[in-house]
């Protein structure tokens, strides 16, 4: 799965690498969290737009306006038949922009889990496929809802975890954006792990509080030997 984000990029180089024609003012985040409001990008006319949704989706026809399960993850095997996802995987995709994820990975022989910052190798930004609805008629004060597509793990995230964020090349951001419907196949085709190369770094227990969103949260703990 993926729970917790980063999205410390300043807004013009957002606006560049997602091609918006406006640049956005988006504070640094060093520990994005469910239920908070989180940049995505989308295509509702000619042009693409930063909106800011809430990151748990609720699907328009559900009975409860913030829902009982939140629905922070989608998985790829799934979200063309699953009802909470099918639609918005068909009409409503979006892009979330990145430059950091955290997994947790289990200590041998101990209960406890460590946290680890997933990047680029070059430290970049990227994006995760996403999904979005509109704003549910019992909650008229939202902006609408989004989910994360995830998928298998790569050789790296391997190592730590069983599931990752589909993180997709920007060569193919115009294509999860605009795809058809009718064609479900090529969108399967982009819900996969990535093959860019990243890098990952325990960091300490900071991130595994919500309300702490400082640089604390991405600062490496112990020895080189921690580095995947």
């Amino acid at each position: 799965m993926c729970g917790r984000f980063t999205l410390t990029t300043p807004g013009e180089i957002v606006a560049e690498a997602f091609g918006l024609e406006e640049t956005p003012s988006l504070a640094p985040r060093y520990n994005v969290a469910p239920t908070q409001s989180i940049a995505t990008v989308r295509t509702l006319g000619p042009a693409r737009e930063l909106a800011m949704l809430r990151w748990g989706l609720v699907p328009v026809w559900s009975h409860e306006p913030r829902g009982r399960t939140l629905l922070i993850n989608a998985r790829a095997d799934s979200i063309g038949t699953r009802p909470s996802f099918r639609e918005a995987f068909e009409r409503r995709r979006c892009l979330i922009p990145a430059d950091g994820f955290f997994e947790w990975k289990g200590v041998a022989g101990e209960k406890r889990k460590e946290p680890y910052l997933i990047r680029m190798a070059d430290g970049g930004p990227f994006a995760f496929a996403g999904i979005w609805e509109p704003p549910h008629p019992g909650d008229p004060g939202s902006a609408g809802s989004c989910a994360i597509v995830t998928t298998e793990p790569s050789a790296l995230v391997r190592r730590i975890h069983d599931r990752m964020p589909v993180i997709l090349p920007p060569g193919d951001y115009a294509s999860w954006l605009e795809t058809a419907p009718r064609d479900a196949a090529r969108l399967k085709e982009l819900l996969v792990p990535s093959a860019a190369a990243m890098t990952a770094v325990r960091v300490g227990l900071a991130v595994n509080r919500a309300a702490n969103d400082s640089p604390d949260c991405l600062r490496p703990e112990g020895s080189a030997d921690d580095s995947l």
